[in-house]
């Protein structure tokens, strides 16, 4: 499988609060080119509370549950997911936060070299 050069990061969020504080260090971390935020994103998943201590034999068994989100679509390079991640564990509220990296297999040429260009750009210098 060809390595795709681009990726569109997806990271759900429990409120749109928590959702601008990771689209702030994503972007002034250089980390991604553009970021998107979904409100209203209504989330259906299996789901088991935390494993019990281990003086207890039985874990609680698995339910259907649900969750009212905020969606990021973070356009970035694929060499930047792993700190993606990072970052973003550092910040989410989640247990297991939804960090999923989607390839780009195609797109508009001078939007992908945009992407690009976005995450290699120096800064500007301050004035004084």
């Amino acid at each position: 499988m060809k390595e795709t050069t681009y990726v569109i990061v997806m990271i759900t969020c429990s409120s749109r609060k928590e959702a601008l504080k990771i689209k702030k260090v994503l972007l002034e971390e250089r980390k991604v080119a553009c970021i998107n935020i979904i409100p209203k994103v209504e989330s259906f998943f299996w789901w088991a509370p935390t494993p019990p201590p281990p003086s207890r034999l039985q874990r609680a068994p698995a339910k259907i549950d649900s969750a009212h989100e905020v969606l990021i679509l973070a356009k970035t390079k694929a060499i930047m997911f792993k700190e993606i991640v990072t970052l973003v564990k550092k910040i989410h509220k989640y247990e297991v936060p939804e960090i999923i990296d989607l390839p780009i297999i195609g797109g508009n040429k001078e939007y992908l070299k945009w992407i690009g260009e976005s995450l290699s750009y120096p800064e500007k210098k301050k004035r004084k």
